[in-house]
């Protein structure tokens, strides 16, 4: 019998090897470009993290997307280019492998409907990059549907690599890797998309989101796993937070009354952070979701997911219908009316 796993390749001889391809490739006058991860966090900026959650809220990636993880945060994702629609890659594995990923554009009318919900909430190009603006325009940029972000059907991938799986680790890895371009580069998202930034500019015209307050314009850690029903990694909570430190540290402190109590989470808050209001939330948006959804909007395991989907049952949010493929949990009518 012959066998037919690949031998095992450790990760140093992994680098060591993709490290020679691509001094050819240099050689040869051919630009590469790598996708570096530092740390755990994979994504530590508004639009790479905002990436990486939309990836990750949907069913049909969340459980595959994680084989990748290890793949991007190892370095295996030696060459990442993004063009118009297109993601050509390299990842080093047991071999090189070419991969790509095709992303369909963001089609005409929902661009200019897009544009027009967020003109008056962007003043610059600069501002727009570094996503310092208010919630309300990253909530119409997010949105799933006729956001700018697209959705499973919208994205084709293929890998050279042997693995018969609809999402190989090696695809999961270059998903990744966008979302970690994307922290130092966002401008390609647009290119990827098919878009113009500028047109979502104030000067673009007027639209329903009106312009926040100096204060308010930045994106905190918790508001993009709000939009996605997701708990964002702790750990990159201070990259994003940083532009609020700066803005704070410009302004007097007032000395704290002895009598003042401390300062507690706002109701609203906590309920984004609480896994039930997150997978409530989640079939509000969805209309209904089966367990593979549910754990994505979560984070928690199965058995955890599986004892609040009947909570919402009990509770009337929810209830059961039967399919081929297992049981998915439909939000009933009077909780999409509240």
């Amino acid at each position: 019998m012959v066998d037919e796993w690949a031998p095992y390749v450790s990760v140093a001889e992994r680098r060591r090897k993709a490290a020679g391809e691509m001094a050819k490739l240099a050689k040869k006058g051919q630009a590469v470009s790598p996708v570096v991860v530092q740390g755990r966090a994979i994504a530590s900026t508004a639009w790479g993290k905002a990436w990486c959650a939309n990836m990750e809220s949907y069913s049909d990636f969340a459980n595959r997307l994680p084989r990748g993880r290890t793949y991007v945060r190892n370095g295996s994702v030696v060459d990442l280019q993004i063009t118009p629609g297109t993601v050509a890659a390299r990842v080093s594995g047991s071999s090189m492998y070419r991969t790509t990923v095709t992303v369909k554009p963001v089609p005409k009318a929902q661009w200019q409907q897009l544009c027009a919900g967020c003109a008056g909430g962007i003043d610059s190009l600069v501002e727009l990059l570094q996503g310092r603006f208010s919630k309300g325009v990253m909530d119409r940029l997010c949105r799933q549907g006729d956001g700018l972000f697209p959705v499973p059907k919208d994205i084709h991938f293929d890998c050279s690599c042997p693995d018969g799986a609809y999402m190989c680790k090696h695809v999961a890895a270059v998903l990744y890797g966008i979302g970690a371009r994307f922290d130092s580069k966002p401008e390609l998202l647009f290119t990827l998309r098919q878009v113009d930034p500028a047109e979502l500019l104030s000067k673009a015209g007027t639209g329903a989101v009106t312009a926040p307050a100096a204060g308010e314009r930045t994106l905190a850690n918790d508001d993009i796993g709000a939009l996605f029903g997701l708990e964002m990694d702790g750990s990159t909570a201070a990259a994003t937070a940083a532009p609020i430190q700066r803005q704070a540290a410009d302004k007097p402190v007032r000395a704290a009354s002895p009598s003042a109590k401390p300062s507690r989470p706002s109701a609203k808050l906590a309920r984004a952070r609480d896994p039930a209001s997150r997978l409530l939330a989640a079939l509000r948006r969805a209309g209904s979701l089966d367990n593979a959804a549910a754990r994505a909007a979560t984070g928690l395991d199965a058995e955890a997911v599986r004892s609040l989907l009947k909570k919402l049952v009990a509770d009337g949010h929810a209830c059961v219908q039967g399919q081929k493929r297992g049981t998915r949990y439909v939000a009933v009518a009077k909780v999409l009316k509240a």
